[in-house]
């Protein structure tokens, strides 16, 4: 199954909800007004320098990943959104293929204090994941933006309180995005939707991948 089919099935349940399903497309629409992505970095832009600390402590530098190959970076809100977990599982049931392209899979999220690690997921070679302090390599691509108060309505109704789970009383979230990133640290495939529940296709990551070695 695709993970297209996969978020597919999500929405159909979350139609179902009550409520929720005109919650998140109120949200959406808000953030499609407020032009979230429009400053996005794209193909052809340099992916931004950065050094950011894994759930254990350990700082990673962008050009010590480079220095092995590609990578695919994608950043998720949390491990308390649904469609997030489903996309990075994705992308880490497709990373034997990106190994074999000599890419590496890196997952950036806000969520500090220790809410980044989940079991299992550091233990795969070829997998990083890395805390966004503060939001910096977020706000450097263009793709952080302010939780609108539909938004911080749901969430709150939930029990999840972002203030605690990011360190930070910003209210900021990276919009769901995916990069590729060639050794020369230059973007050359991008997706980034502020539908939080549509995300990049595994499929076409890894054609982008095997398009680097065309180049």
């Amino acid at each position: 199954m695709t993970l297209t089919r996969t978020l597919d099935g999500m929405r159909e349940e979350m139609a179902d909800a009550p409520g929720l399903h005109e919650r998140v497309a109120e949200t959406v629409a808000e953030l499609k007004r407020n032009g979230a992505a429009l400053h996005a970095i794209g193909v052809g832009d340099p992916f931004p320098d950065f050094l950011l600390p894994d759930p254990a402590g350990s700082l990673v530098e962008r050009d010590e990943l480079l220095a092995e190959g590609p990578i695919v970076v994608t950043f998720f809100r949390g491990h308390w959104c649904s469609f997030c977990v489903a996309a990075v599982d994705a992308l880490v049931e497709a990373l034997p293929a990106m190994r074999k392209l000599g890419a590496r899979l890196i997952a950036v999220t806000p969520e500090t204090g220790g809410q980044a690690q989940r079991a299992g997921c550091c233990s795969q070679p070829g997998f990083n994941i890395l805390v966004d302090v503060d939001h910096g390599l977020a706000l450097s691509c263009g793709i952080a933006f302010k939780s609108p108060m539909p938004l911080r309505e749901m969430l709150s109704g939930r029990g999840l309180d972002l203030m605690v789970r990011q360190g930070s009383e910003a209210w900021f979230l990276p919009v769901p995005a995916t990069f590729v990133v060639d050794r020369d640290g230059i973007v050359r495939w991008s997706f980034v939707d502020v539908d939080f529940t549509r995300r990049a296709e595994p499929s076409e990551v890894l054609a982008a991948l095997r398009g680097l070695s065309d180049r």
